[in-house]
């Protein structure tokens, strides 16, 4: 395809809005996703922490096994 001017890039043949928008929401969603990457792999370390920080402070279970021998 060949464009008589930069006009005519623009308008891409009628179809500026079709490839323009389409162009925008795919960089869009490139900066966005990385953002949103970042912010979930942040809850999940503070939500680790906090698991840890509870188990530490947490009294410990202990757990007792009694058997009980069958009277002969």
């Amino acid at each position: 395809m060949q464009w008589h001017s930069v006009d005519d890039f623009f308008a891409m043949g009628g179809y500026a809005l079709y490839v323009w928008g389409s162009f925008g929401a795919c960089a869009l969603a490139m900066l966005i996703e990385p953002w949103l990457l970042r912010r979930r792999h942040r809850a999940l370390v503070r939500s680790l922490r906090r698991a840890r920080a509870a188990e530490r402070t947490a009294p410990r279970r202990v757990s007792v096994s009694i058997t009980l021998e069958s009277a002969r």
